[in-house]
């Protein structure tokens, strides 16, 4: 079941990813947008990928449940890939061609605009509910009880998880691209169709087999007690703390615990002001006038990490569909015969990330503790400092490389030719995705396993939400910086840095503002990382050891930081 529920978003992914790299090449050539407005087009839609997933793990854990979630997400994004595929059936449903004649094109009308939006839309709305929930929903079917094989087989699950996720992808950047490249957007398009309906329908036909966890409270409801609550008390006063002061907590708490003195503001949040807060039952009478310890505690790690999670935006704010126009007019052959689809490089970028994991795990990291006689780990913290080093390296390795096409471009004359090819191998652009490979290797896995490390463990689904959430907003973040350095650059009436003419465009130079910015960002981080403080597992490992000391000397000794 669980591999079951692993290959069904895989199916998803393989449809998904297959039609995003080369849609701004079909939204140039059939719907007749400039690169300005097609690259807009899309950081919005994948906004919206990254940003429905956090809703839909709210309406999953709050009304819907997992099972239903995915289920109904699952045909909404059926739905959606229906209607794009439409798009490229009905003659009707997009602008008509070019008349090369006059060489003068028709623009979408409003209609034609309408339908490719909803399709965005649905597709959009549907990953929300598929990837939401699909990972919990797997590991919901592994039996939780304390025992250490039902734990291999969860640790197990994540591994192939991972795997199947990692190969979807690869699937989609080769297979997917090359049939729309070679055969037609019908059948490119189609083929998605297909395998989305298949991903659906092997999901609903196995509904008797799987378990579904009954939904709990909703963790979301329980952050926004806690912040109502602490604004209601604003007036409450913290100077009577540490005295005789009582906090509400749940009742399984044990031992007795109070709120840390980081952002004390919060903590009037869970004073007991009068006896009459209590109800018979020991619970709070009204829960948005007084919430648990635990509640106000999660939102404190909540908002303590949001620094941290903000210097990881720039991660989605690079390249865009950018490469892909670029390495159209580059030589992409391989051998006599064989061509590279200029979408597929990206699929360097998820090799690296393949290749890079073991080797660090079980090459570099044993190699490192057998040198230095003790065990060698990076800290989670300098795992996505390096992520962030690698973005900025490449970046500017790519304005390099295009900085160096361009000239190629220019001097052999196809500067008003942006669909001719020139005497450059496509593989030069390939550093830029080893770099980007690894900076998503070190930072975008050291976000998730710094989310998850340091919130609470009940705050696991808003943990795994995080990294997405940082994509919704680093992709409206590059949408804004696009639209500024189009308006900036065009004053005068001149060309552009962003335009429809690469060989025009000068984005060598936005690949180098942006590389600035990256770097900025790394300054940045560094500041965040050291206001942060210790993690927590460090934190955990002082109690650890002066736990030990107690049980074995009887008494508390001092510990030297």
């Amino acid at each position: 079941m669980q591999l079951m529920n692993a290959a069904n978003e895989s199916f998803e992914k393989v449809a998904s990813y297959g039609l995003m790299p080369n849609m701004i090449i079909y939204l140039m050539s059939d719907y007749k947008m400039n690169v300005g407005n097609a690259q807009n087009l899309l950081y919005f839609w994948t906004a919206a990928l990254n940003f429905l997933p956090i809703l839909g793990a709210f309406l999953a854990d709050s009304f819907a449940g997992r099972f239903l979630t995915i289920g109904i997400g699952s045909i909404i994004s059926l739905s959606g890939m229906l209607v794009l595929w439409m798009t490229t059936v009905l003659p009707q449903a997009k602008p008509p061609p070019c008349d090369p004649s006059t060489n003068s094109c028709q623009s979408p009308t409003a209609g034609q605009y309408a339908l490719l939006i909803a399709a965005f839309t649905l597709m959009s709305i549907g990953a929300g509910g598929v990837r939401t929930c699909s990972q919990a929903f797997g590991a919901d079917q592994i039996d939780r009880r304390d025992n250490p094989k039902n734990k291999r087989v969860l640790e197990s699950f994540f591994n192939w998880y991972y795997a199947c996720g990692c190969l979807s992808v690869v699937i989609a950047l080769t297979v997917i691209v090359y049939i729309q490249d070679h055969f037609g957007w019908r059948i490119g398009f189609g083929i998605p169709v297909v395998l989305m309906f298949l991903s659906s329908l092997s999901f609903l036909l196995a509904s008797r087999l799987y378990v579904n966890v009954e939904v709990k409270n909703s963790l979301f409801l329980s952050l926004a007690h806690a912040i109502v609550a602490a604004f209601k008390n604003r007036k409450t006063s913290l100077s009577i703390q540490g005295s005789n002061v009582l906090y509400y907590q749940r009742r399984d708490s044990f031992p007795s615990v109070v709120p840390s003195d980081s952002l004390r503001f919060l903590n009037k949040a869970c004073i007991i002001r009068d006896s009459e807060d209590i109800g018979p039952d020991g619970l709070a009478r009204n829960p948005w006038t007084l919430c648990t310890v635990e509640d106000v505690e999660g939102l404190k790690s909540l908002l303590r990490i949001i620094p941290i999670w903000s210097s990881s935006i720039m991660m989605s704010v690079g390249f865009g569909s950018f490469p892909v126009l670029l390495a159209k007019t580059m030589d992409r052959h391989v051998g006599a015969k064989f061509e590279i689809p200029a979408a597929s490089f990206g699929t360097f970028l998820v090799i690296v990330i393949v290749i890079w994991i073991p080797i660090y795990d079980r090459v570099l990291l044993p190699l490192a503790s057998k040198i230095c006689r003790r065990p060698v780990r990076l800290s989670v913290k300098l795992r996505m400092g390096i992520g962030l080093v690698f973005l900025f390296l490449s970046l500017l390795s790519a304005g390099i490389v295009e900085h160096v096409r361009r000239q190629r471009a220019v001097s052999e004359g196809f500067e008003n030719n942006p669909q001719g090819v020139i005497h450059m191998s496509a593989m030069w652009t390939v550093p830029q995705y080893i770099f980007g490979g690894l900076a998503e290797a070190f930072n975008g896995i050291g976000q998730n396993e710094f989310y998850y490390s340091e919130l609470p463990k009940n705050m696991s689904s808003i943990a795994t939400s995080l990294s997405g959430l940082g994509f919704a907003v680093g992709s409206l973040i590059a949408s804004l910086i696009l639209n500024v350095v189009n308006d900036v650059t065009r004053k005068g009436g001149k060309e552009g840095w962003i335009a429809s003419n690469v060989n025009r465009g000068r984005y060598d130079y936005y690949y180098w503002l942006l590389a600035i910015l990256s770097f900025l960002n790394v300054v940045y981080y560094v500041f965040c990382s050291w206001v942060y403080g210790p993690l927590l597992e460090h934190k955990e490992v002082k109690e650890d050891e002066l736990a030990m000391l107690r049980n074995t000397n009887g008494h508390e000794k001092e510990i030297t930081t």
